[in-house]
């Protein structure tokens, strides 16, 4: 149920933060990305993930179909900056504008103020403790409507 609905108490109580994990191209070490939606879980979110070697479209049609909050992706591959305006793209073509994205992994620094301005929203770096992957999709969610 997206919408809230009350609760006895007269509280509202809103959908859970849903994101969207995937390993966009060919790399195919996914080890990092499951403990980041282990931490998700914990944290209270719901966690789609789309599995190894999902193409751009292929996860612009799951954040369709799932209605989701966060895209987040992980390169290790170093084609960060071939694939991720495509999902942009894809997403904007689908009017989901407001669906947060976010990265993680091997990403050089200096490409991460152009990845800023193409719309990610932050980048997560090796040695990013879960924990502040997960506050920071809260926080910023929340600006944008979503609650835990």
């Amino acid at each position: 149920m997206n919408s809230a609905a009350a609760k006895p108490g007269g509280k509202r109580d809103r959908r859970r933060i849903r994101v969207l994990l995937a390993k966009v191209g060919l790399d195919g070490h996914d080890r990092g990305i499951k403990i980041v939606a282990r931490s998700l879980m914990d944290a209270g979110m719901e966690v789609i993930y789309t599995g190894l070697r999902s193409t751009p479209q292929q996860i612009v049609n799951a954040a369709v179909e799932e209605d989701v909050d966060v895209v987040g992706l992980s390169f290790l591959s170093g084609d960060h900056m071939i694939l991720t305006p495509k999902v942009i793209e894809g997403l904007r073509a689908q009017s989901l504008r407001d669906v947060m994205v976010v990265l993680g992994g091997i990403i050089l620094n200096r490409d991460i103020p152009e990845l800023r301005e193409m719309g990610v929203e932050e980048v997560f770096l090796p040695g990013t403790p879960p924990e502040e992957i997960a506050r920071f999709i809260e926080l910023h969610t929340k600006r944008k409507g979503a609650a835990a």
